[in-house]
């Protein structure tokens, strides 16, 4: 039977573009920008190419922090 063990990883809370928070969790910007919308009154809109620290944080809370699981 394998086991699974989670990777905690930490990740800074500062202004991110599009694309480095769709890195974070690892997918398509495209397919990033399509999970954001059901929150956009929430997040806002971005300031030029950056979502500010309050709205990273939103995202975080409302899609969860992305996370590794190592199997062994």
């Amino acid at each position: 039977m394998t086991e699974l063990k989670e990777v905690k990883k930490q990740i800074a809370l500062k202004p991110y573009t599009l694309k480095e928070l769709s890195a974070i969790y690892g997918m398509n910007w495209r397919t990033f920008k399509k999970w954001l919308v059901p929150f956009q009154d929430e997040i806002g809109e971005k300031r030029g190419r950056y979502y500010q620290i309050p709205q990273v944080r939103t995202i975080f809370k409302k899609l969860d922090l992305p996370c590794m699981l190592d199997v062994d």
